[in-house]
């Protein structure tokens, strides 16, 4: 057994279980199993191998990373505007991570860094998003339609470093006013400098800001956690913080969910693996709702100009 360069994609329906509600197992079911089977097409289309079926998503793999950005970009568009269709009552969306590397081949399946390492990418990515290692960008650059956002240096399980990750920008028609690079990675410091903001947190007697170039930053129980809250309710990954077209954004990654409170609102948003947009100022429930008198909580503030703790 020889492990060689490959490049792994992770590919996971999102909604799959609301889905099942609303249209009953045998619909719900036939309805996942066209759209992977869509995708399953799609990639053997750009040379890449289907190496099974995980569920509600897909494990493939290419011999080049730019096989598997195209075909990933494809699959997306194509979903799009099949969700768009007026026949379509399925709201189904993907999440994909995709890395490069060594992998071995072992009666059909495959084992590896970058398996682990796309699979993990998936679980990070929020609906609707490609997540990429700097190794597949840099190798899918030149990519006809792939356009690419810098996340920064994140943690990742089971790495002893942070990687520098991307995010792979499909939506073609919407990707002029957006942080996006096409080809030559430049650092977007000077982008973001141009329209930065800040964040203010507080919680307990800590207080903490960050600015939009630092970002992404993330909140929860781990000790390396930019936001480091001390209660056994709060996951150790419990909450992302990105900078994305001009604007804070929040995504859930716990176990049990996050509210968000905003002033001048009596009625929370509850996000469950999912992401909204913060603005003005407001309040963070983890785990808990606002109504437990014991939930763990965050006050934040979003400002243009730098702000002084007194």
């Amino acid at each position: 057994m020889t492990a060689q360069q490959t490049t792994v994609v992770f590919a996971d329906i999102v909604g799959s279980t609301a889905l099942y509600e609303a249209m009953g197992n045998e619909r719900a079911a036939l309805a996942v199993t066209e759209l992977l089977n869509d995708m399953s097409a799609r990639v053997l289309q750009q040379g890449g191998r289907v190496v099974k079926t995980l569920g509600d998503g897909i494990l493939c793999v290419f011999a080049e990373p730019t096989g598997a950005v195209r075909s990933m970009l494809q699959i997306m568009r194509e979903q799009r505007e099949r969700i768009a269709l007026p026949v379509t009552n399925q709201q189904l969306s993907l999440r994909i991570g995709i890395a490069s590397g060594e992998v071995l081949d072992v009666a059909g399946d495959c084992y590896g860094d970058a398996v682990n390492t796309a699979a993990r990418l998936c679980e990070r990515a929020a609906a609707d998003e490609i997540w990429a290692t700097d190794e597949v960008v840099r190798a899918s650059s030149d990519s006809a339609g792939a356009l690419f956002v810098r996340l920064g240096h994140l943690k990742v399980r089971g790495k002893a470093e942070p990687l520098l990750m991307y995010q792979i920008e499909w939506r073609a028609d919407e990707a002029a006013e957006q942080l996006t690079l096409h080809g030559g990675l430049t650092d977007l410091g000077a982008l973001q400098r141009q329209n930065s903001a800040q964040i203010q947190f507080s919680w307990g007697c800590s207080k903490q800001a960050f600015v939009s170039s630092d970002l992404p930053i993330h909140v929860g129980r781990a000790s390396d956690a930019h936001l480091y809250i001390e209660d056994p309710r709060v996951s150790r990954l419990h909450a992302r913080i990105d900078w994305h077209d001009g604007a804070f954004m929040l995504t859930d990654l716990s176990s049990f969910g996050t509210w968000v409170l905003f002033e001048g609102s009596d009625t929370p948003v509850q996000l469950r693996r999912d992401s909204c947009m913060l603005h003005g100022g407001g309040e963070l429930a983890l785990s808990l709702p606002f109504s437990a008198p014991d939930a763990p909580r965050i006050a934040f503030r979003i400002s243009g100009e730098k702000l002084k703790f007194g």
